[in-house]
């Protein structure tokens, strides 16, 4: 667990070894950390130099950080002078071919019709590790360096109870990773927290306070059937159907007690059950309700899911209204859910020409919605002056789809009223402040404010987020380790220019474009494989770099053991190995269910780059993807993203300084505590 607060939190728990003189492993971790790209805090070095043996200690802080930078897997290219000595591409199939012949491979059939794998010298690496090593000078400092400080933080106890809390009270959903971790702490300590805002979270906490006979928490019927599911060890968000277990006695009284006080407090919550009507069938099955006469609102939940009683439900009621073109009658049933009323402002206006009714009727909902919603909106209503360039959406699984904008703008007196109506409730909740400073950093990261809108991984930011990288050289890469199949992921980039017009690109079909270097082919990674994309900054058509990494073969992103996408900045001058973790400025874990990554958009600037965090997956094809067939999709995806104006915290720090008072409290935000700024709106 101590790894995993490390890399979760960038805190190091205390160590409870005796005490002695542990100075010099404390300069020996200093020196250590620095070359990953790290620093430990003073506080920290203290702690450590006052431990008697604090070696296996300091190892597992490198150890996790190592982890976090992807320095704990062997990166090794295919040709290892990269980003020298990389030939031509057509030279170096032909080289191949040659080879094939001098050694005289017998399947001359296969590379007559064009397949490579046939070729022994293609897609394996024909050098060691340490051969590779041996051909690059080890690199040199440079004044530009980023290192990433490491603090001390509490007790193991403490530090994992602080992990906990903050998983679940997390505004917004948490990733995959995080959902495993989360479900472990919970069965530790199955805390029910005062406010829990995502309700998938809410049902790992409540599964574990069942498993231990202790009261839960719901307030919906569909809370209950995600206790069921995450219970059952099915999918807590309710998009797969879950196989439910059987159910000791005590908790299926829990689950029925639970349906039957949220019904018998309100009988209306009775029409979310058909939305789901197959899923409560099957838990119906599992749960005997019939055996339990004392709950008689329980039993008509499973009533409304045969068809034996009929529960008109809210979205019923509300799409009768809009097809009614009665708008008032939509405020009406929209009253009773602010939240929802507010996701429906877009809506509202387009049915009508009065939009003061809508606008009044923001100004009731706002009090009683939740700040991320708040927010939401504010971003909506500011990039619908205009229709985008196209639109695209993004699946919880990060899957894209994208399509025209045909919508008529909205008017824009209706969408400044109902901005300063957002904006002057937001001000109200946020804390008043004396001084408040924002790292020039932390500007531009936008708040996540729906969906799984980033990936597990080092300095990894929310969709929309710009991450400033300053360096003559742009390196990015991947590296995947196949499960049980042969898995061959390709790295490859777009390059576009001023306009967005098309400029070239780089993979395994074309390995120099613009100055841009690709490092070679690998086809299988049943030890890892790990491919590189080098852009220097002096590129003379290319103004944007959009990398992706496409499925030719094998496992899914989701199957296949490992993989991650990263990117590096550095100096010309610095020389080094292909990958030097000290210049790792982000690594993101590659988790969704398409067949092509997108990770990142890279624009060229004045003395580097900048970075915009995507997450995003296409569909694909289930073999043999390449950047060509894909490459007019993600021109289209690059305009949309660039168009567009995110919720960031350059525009909270904003609205915060119209709350300033001598007696407030004093803020700054950097990129240790951005996540916190979320929490405060629902304060």
């Amino acid at each position: 667990m101590l790894t995993t607060i490390i890399r979760k939190t960038l805190r190091v728990p205390t160590s409870t070894g005796a005490a002695g003189d542990g100075r010099a492993e404390a300069r020996q971790l200093d020196a250590v950390l620095v070359q990953v790209g790290f620093k430990a805090s003073k506080e920290l070095l203290d702690h450590i130099a006052t431990l008697e043996r604090p070696g296996a200690y300091t190892r597992l802080i490198v150890d996790a950080v190592r982890a976090l930078v992807g320095d704990d897997v062997r990166h090794n290219p295919y040709f290892k002078e990269f980003p020298h000595g990389v030939p031509d591409t057509v030279e170096f199939w032909a080289d191949c071919i040659r080879d094939a012949l001098t050694k005289k491979v017998p399947d001359f059939a296969e590379i007559g019709r064009g397949n490579l794998l046939a070729l022994p010298r293609y897609g394996k690496v024909q050098h060691t590790y340490e051969e590779m090593l041996a051909a690059h000078d080890d690199l040199l400092p440079s004044v530009k360096g980023h290192l990433t400080m490491l603090r001390l933080g509490g007790t193991l106890e403490e530090e994992t109870h602080r992990l906990y809390l903050d998983l679940a009270t997390s505004p917004t959903p948490i990733g995959e990773a995080d959902l495993e971790l989360f479900i472990e702490l919970a069965e530790q300590i199955a805390e029910l927290p005062e406010s829990i805002p995502m309700r998938e979270n809410r049902a790992v906490i409540n599964a574990a306070r069942m498993a231990r006979d202790l009261p839960m928490a719901v307030d919906t019927v569909t809370d209950v059937l995600r206790v069921a599911c995450q219970a059952s060890g099915g999918d807590v968000t309710l998009v797969e159907p879950t196989r439910f277990r059987s159910f000791r006695r005590p908790e299926r009284r829990a689950l029925l007690a639970a349906l039957d006080e949220v019904v018998e407090a309100n009988p209306g919550k009775l029409g979310d059950v058909r939305q789901r009507r197959e899923q409560w069938k099957r838990l119906g099955e599992r749960l005997h309700a019939h055996e339990f006469g004392q709950w008689p609102h329980a039993q008509d939940v499973f009533a409304v899911a045969r068809g034996d009683k009929i529960a008109r439900s809210f979205a019923g009621r509300l799409e009768m209204a809009f097809q009614d073109d009665d708008i008032r009658k939509a405020i009406e049933v929209l009253s009773s859910a602010p939240g929802l009323l507010l996701r429906n402002v877009d809506r509202l206006l387009r049915g009508t020409t009065q939009t003061e009714l809508v606008v009044e009727a923001v100004r009731k909902a706002a009090p009683e919605a939740s700040g991320r919603v708040l927010c939401s909106l504010l971003e909506h209503l500011e990039n619908r002056g205009t229709p985008d360039a196209a639109r695209f959406f993004a699946s919880r699984a990060r899957r894209v789809w994208i399509t025209e904008d045909d919508r008529e703008p909205l008017h824009a007196d209706a969408v400044a009223a109902i901005t300063a109506v957002l904006e002057d409730e937001l001000v109200r909740r946020l804390p008043a402040v004396s001084e408040l400073t924002v790292d020039p950093e932390a500007f531009d990261i936008t708040l996540p404010l729906s969906g799984n809108s980033s990936e597990e991984g080092f300095g990894v930011l929310p969709r929309g987020s710009k991450m400033w990288l300053e360096g003559d050289l742009l390196r990015f890469f991947t590296y995947w380790r196949q499960a049980e199949e042969r898995t061959d992921y390709d790295l490859s980039a777009v390059l576009l220019g001023e306009d967005l017009d098309y400029a070239g690109f780089v993979s395994w079909t074309n390995h120099h474009s613009d100055g841009a270097v690709y490092s070679g082919d690998l086809t299988e990674a049943a030890d890892g494989a790990t491919e590189f994309i080098d852009v220097p900054a002096d590129v003379v058509y290319t103004k944007y770099v959009v990398p992706q990494v496409n499925i030719f073969a094998g496992e899914s992103f989701d199957d296949v053991a490992e993989s991650m996408f990263g990117f590096m900045a550095r100096d010309l001058d610095q020389k080094g190995k292909p990958f030097e973790p000290s210049t790792v400025r982000a690594r993101s874990a590659m988790r969704g269910t398409g067949r092509v990554a997108v990770p990142v958009i890279f624009e060229r600037c004045e003395g580097g780059w900048v970075a915009t965090w995507l997450h995003l997956y296409l569909r694909g094809v289930s073999w043999g993807n390449r950047v060509e067939r894909n490459r007019d999709a993600l021109r289209v995806i690059t305009r949309a993203v660039l168009a567009r104006k995110h919720f960031t915290v350059g525009r909270l720090a904003g609205l915060m300084r119209r709350k300033s008072s001598s007696d407030g409290q004093r803020l700054h935000v950097d990129l240790t505590n951005v996540d916190q700024l979320d929490k405060l709106l629902e304060a």
